[in-house]
């Protein structure tokens, strides 16, 4: 009677629709252990520990006093903690001077402060294959060459 239902249904529309906040942050306070699988479309600050799986496409930051034990796939990484695992990254990693990482860590770019502490193998510049695998791939790759000649 005194409204538009029309302007109702674009209000609600609007609001089913929106996308995540940018600026949102996720964070695990010191203290909390998460076990299992994690899944966010904003930054996410770890400062307790995580024992599984997370998924960002963010920013994935692990704080002085964060754990994570598992795989860890986001668009950007600053570790200040510890990590043991897997890590892709697609585009940024830096690893702070407190950090200690061990495992397999792939990367787009990549900074390293003096003091980090960083064991297992790395792939940097887009290729997410490990090391064992690129080196069969480049031999294979020098062996065709030699056969075509």
């Amino acid at each position: 009677m005194f409204g538009n239902n029309k302007k109702k249904e674009n209000t609600q529309s609007s609001i089913n629709n929106t996308t995540p906040n940018s600026n949102a942050l996720n964070s695990l306070v010191k203290g909390t252990v998460v076990e299992g699988t994690i899944s966010s479309e904003s930054d996410i600050r770890i400062d307790g520990t995580i024992k599984g799986q997370l998924t960002c496409s963010a920013k994935v930051i692990i704080g002085p006093s964060g754990f994570v034990d598992g795989e860890i796939t986001c668009e950007n990484a600053l570790v200040e903690g510890r990590f043991v695992g897997t890590l892709k990254v697609k585009g940024l990693l830096h690893v702070k001077e407190t950090a200690n990482i061990s495992g397999d860590i792939s990367m787009d770019k990549f900074i390293v402060d003096p003091g980090a502490v960083l064991n297992g193998t790395c792939n940097m510049g887009g290729n997410a294959t490990s090391n064992g695998s690129r080196a069969k791939q480049e031999k294979e790759a020098v062996g065709k060459k030699a056969a075509s000649k």
